[in-house]
């Protein structure tokens, strides 16, 4: 809710475009700096503590944007707030399923987890109609409210988490390396790759269809259309993880669904009628879902009990340099090549990242 109001509220606002990619920046500056020691806190001080500071954050935040939303700065601000409380939150929440979950389960459990969170996303828009209306440019101080309120319970549910006591087992010097032993163990930076790519490949499918949809004259209901379908197969994916890897194997479904998402991007080049359309983006869709839960599962296991704060936090920040440095990258080959190029190269991307994904192994012992 909060960050597309933000953006509705620079439009009010009036503010340059140079300054609405600076507020899109700020969401991801802090947790850059932030993620790694992140990890470290939750780690050392357990998954609970480190989540309930999250969603203290988050009302914050969310005040922060009723309070100083009159000027870009204080948008920017509130924003950087933002990135923080989301950082906590997410970084805490990982660790507390991979900590908490048998490794025999991780590949379900991570699924559910990222459907709830594909779940609240596909909430959010709604709640924007909701509490700012149906307006061009919704009320977004009713906006920034509601969303502060609907902020509260997850303080209450943060109370009442409990933590996997892994915390006091770090504290103890028991199972727990330094940062520079995680990255050296087997597969850790190529399942940062591969999740890393999936995720900017998400972000490019959101901005680049929409400009696909605009070369090739397609209305933007229909482009809109795709992207829901898009979501939707990427849910039905996540929800449905832990029956495949059962079944075929992590890393045989971890390699297949990145081929599938770059053969759905790869597919889109062509022009195509448009009900093949949705069907191609159904299945890019149903590929992109997968690559960020099953990368959690691998992390989890490679990752010792007392280090998996951290593991997370390297992920979130592989994922936020891809974030940045990978979408930028495809706006300049964009200006040459047009949106079906850029989606051409994210699929030869996702390709490479198959490819890395083949060479990930399960450790012998998940727990050592």
């Amino acid at each position: 809710m909060l960050r597309p109001a933000s953006a509705y509220r620079a439009l009010e606002l009036d503010v340059p475009g140079a300054w609405l990619g600076v507020l899109g920046a700020s969401f991801a500056v802090v947790p850059l700096v932030l993620a790694v020691p992140s990890g470290h806190a939750v780690d050392r001080l357990g998954e609970r503590r480190v989540a309930l500071a999250g969603s203290a954050l988050l009302v914050a935040a969310g005040l922060g944007f009723v309070l100083l939303a009159g000027s870009v700065v204080g948008l920017v601000l509130a924003s950087m707030l933002l990135g923080t409380a989301h950082l906590c939150a997410v970084v805490a929440q990982q660790a507390l399923v991979a900590n908490r979950t048998p490794a025999d389960r991780y590949d379900a459990a991570f699924g559910y987890y990222t459907f709830a969170a594909s779940l609240g996303q596909a909430l959010g828009p709604g709640l924007i109609v909701l509490f700012g209306g149906d307006r061009t440019i919704p009320d977004t101080r009713a906006i920034f409210l509601g969303a502060t309120v609907v902020a509260l319970p997850l303080l209450v549910v943060a109370l009442f988490l409990r933590p996997s006591g892994q915390h006091r087992r770090a504290a103890g010097g028991s199972g727990a390396g330094g940062l520079g032993d995680l990255v050296r163990r087997p597969g850790l930076v190529r399942a940062l790759t591969v999740s890393c790519v999936v995720l900017a490949a998400v972000d490019i499918t959101l901005v680049y269809l929409p400009a696909l949809g605009a070369e090739r004259g397609i209305a933007a209901g229909s482009i809109g259309a795709l992207l829901g379908v898009r979501a939707v197969a990427s849910m039905a994916s996540r929800l449905l993880l832990g029956r495949l890897v059962a079944a075929l194997g992590r890393r045989f479904v971890l390699v297949g669904t990145v081929v599938l998402s770059a053969v759905g991007l790869a597919l889109l080049l062509p022009p195509l009628p448009f009900a093949v359309l949705l069907v191609v983006v159904a299945v890019a869709g149903l590929g992109l879902g997968a690559g960020q839960p099953l990368t959690m599962s691998f992390l989890a296991e490679v990752a010792p009990p007392g280090l998996r704060g951290r593991a997370m936090s390297l992920r979130l920040t592989g994922n936020r340099l891809g974030q940045v440095l990978i979408p930028s990258a495809a706006g300049a080959l964009a200006a040459g090549t047009g949106a079906a190029g850029v989606l051409g190269c994210t699929a030869a991307g996702l390709a490479g990242a198959a490819v890395a994904a083949t060479r990930l192994h399960r450790p012998a012992d998940p727990n050592p």
